[in-house]
């Protein structure tokens, strides 16, 4: 089924043909009027030349007239070949159309409700005959049964035509389309978009993305620039207004050495509080008790965190460039 593009939005008509397999354009009176178009030959040049194959109204009604505005649009320059004239159905515009396919002048035949409608465009030689579905649904009427009436008669009688399902408000009429064997859809950008779209795909899409990203980046890309570290000698209101400035549940605590002694948490200060009240709060680093430090190495993966993080039931982990302290990583770093 082939798939074209229902609009006169130059900015969403590129961005269609940008897919590279939008096969034309279809356009109407009715949306260059709601684009504000003023210039409608200049924007069918325009468009001629962003499209495979345009499809245009040719409107007038004798069948003189009609057959008239098809040359004059194609005197302004546009290729016979990629130019389809688009005709309401009525006796006139049947008429038109059997002149101009005998000039081998394409032609779609549209605002077909019926299948009596469509039978009179097959038999005047319409390139595609154009049922309006949304438009027949609107009115109460079985679109899709005269979309399947109209695409039987097409394959019974052997005609040269296509069927072309218009008049599309949603993802589910391309479903009717495909199914009940169009041969083309025209569809909004709109609804072009959604077609792609559905929660259990983003769901899994989004799962691929953060598995490869724990497979693929390592700790030290994704922690934070904070290093909140207090010594041994300092005291327990330094490594508060550390553990402030930097954000996190934690402060390294530094032996005199400058290695890695412990991990005084915001766990351990509720608990000292609860025990000491607020007098354990001029406590010095040395007078306290600390956790082993959870650590690890700045060049280890992320999968490799998260099964620390797991398993100890920590929030952070203490990042380490060999016996360096060179940072914290936080359990809300890995989303």
């Amino acid at each position: 089924m082939e798939l074209y593009l229902d609009s006169a939005d130059l900015k969403e008509i590129k961005e269609a043909f940008d897919l590279g397999f939008v096969k034309g354009l279809t356009t109407t009176p009715t949306f260059m009027h709601r684009h504000g178009v003023t210039d409608i030959d200049g924007l069918i040049l325009k468009l001629s030349d962003m499209v495979p194959v345009l499809q245009i109204e040719a409107l007038g009604k004798t069948a003189d007239e009609i057959v008239d505005e098809a040359h004059r649009q194609l005197a302004l320059g546009l290729d016979k070949e990629k130019t389809v004239f688009k005709i309401p159905i009525s006796i006139e515009g049947v008429k038109a159309c059997k002149r101009l396919r005998d000039e081998d002048i394409q032609v779609n035949v549209h605002l077909i409700y019926t299948l009596q409608q469509a039978y009179m465009a097959l038999e005047a030689g319409a390139n595609y005959v154009c049922p309006l579905v949304g438009r027949l649904q609107d009115q109460g009427h079985d679109a899709l049964d005269v979309v399947e009436q109209i695409v039987n008669a097409v394959e019974v009688y052997g005609y040269d035509a296509k069927v072309m399902f218009s008049s599309v408000r949603h993802p589910e009429h391309v479903r009717n389309a495909m199914n009940l064997g169009a041969h083309v859809c025209t569809i909004p950008w709109k609804v072009m978009k959604m077609l792609t779209e559905n929660a259990f795909t983003s769901i899994g899409t989004e799962q691929f993305f953060e598995h490869t990203r724990m497979m693929t980046v390592k700790v030290r890309d994704i922690m934070g620039k904070a290093n909140p570290m207090v010594s041994m000698d300092e005291s327990l209101t330094d490594a508060l207004v550390k553990m402030t400035e930097s954000g996190y549940g934690c402060v390294s605590v530094m032996n005199g050495s400058g290695k890695l002694e412990g991990v005084f948490t915001d766990g351990d200060l509720r608990r000292l509080m609860e025990k000491e009240g607020k007098e354990g709060l001029y406590k010095k680093m040395s007078d306290l008790k600390y956790k082993t430090p959870v650590t690890i190495d700045g060049e280890a993966l992320l999968n490799e965190a998260s099964d620390i993080f797991h398993e100890k039931s920590v929030d952070n982990i203490i990042v380490l460039n060999g016996d360096e302290v060179v940072g914290i990583l936080d359990i809300q770093d890995l989303n």
